[in-house]
């Protein structure tokens, strides 16, 4: 997702989301891709889906990955 406008970006995660909500519920998903994102170090109050040991900034993709996780209950793992 490096170099896409912000518009882009947005549509695709939109795009996901409805992909996930078409998956039958009680069915495990795991999504492995290179989004770009770096989550950070801490995990600032996503708990819920994210350990603290991360390494850089979160940046703009991170975040986007993170609210993912967070409204599919879904969890950040081997970033």
């Amino acid at each position: 997702m490096a170099g896409c406008e912000l518009e882009e970006k947005e549509r695709f995660w939109s795009e996901l989301d409805e992909v996930m909500e078409s998956i039958p519920t009680g069915e495990r998903v795991v999504i492995g891709a290179d989004f770009n994102g770096h989550v950070g170090e801490g995990n600032r109050g996503d708990e819920e889906v994210m350990g603290k040991f991360g390494v850089k900034e979160r940046n703009l993709e991170g975040q986007m990955a993170v609210d993912f996780a967070k409204r599919m209950d879904m969890a950040v793992v081997n970033t």
